[in-house]
């Protein structure tokens, strides 16, 4: 399996970073692309629409947030969850990239959580 890290997308690329990958749906305001170095950046593996818009950042709502985010990330609608596991199986570590200020409650906690909970297959 593949290392993994989360960091905030305003960060600096770290030199050990194999693959930088942004999993939010929005690209972060103000961000330059060139400065994200990024190398994939899957929005469908981001939580929807209702759901973030739902949760709003609230920590008090984490938990409810996290477990509908597992839901959809079981689901995977959009096929992106598959695609992502597979950039997964031919790297040896990956960064799960996020622009929330909360470096605690957030989609890409969720979902590093998630890809550990699931690592069979990459």
């Amino acid at each position: 399996m593949a290392r993994l890290h989360i960091h905030r997308i305003r960060e600096d690329a770290a030199r050990d970073d194999d693959a930088r990958i942004l999993v939010d749906r929005l690209w972060p305001r103000g961000v330059r692309k060139d400065h994200a170095a990024l190398d994939h950046w899957f929005k469908g593996v981001a939580p929807s629409d209702e759901l973030r818009k739902w949760f709003g950042h609230d920590p008090e709502k984490f938990d409810r947030f996290a477990q509908r985010y597992r839901e959809e990330l079981d689901e995977d609608a959009s096929g992106e969850v598959a695609q992502l596991r597979s950039v997964l199986r031919d790297v040896d570590s990956a960064t799960l990239l996020y622009d929330a200020k909360d470096e605690e409650h957030n989609n890409a906690v969720v979902l590093l959580g998630w890809l550990r909970d699931h690592r069979s297959g990459f």
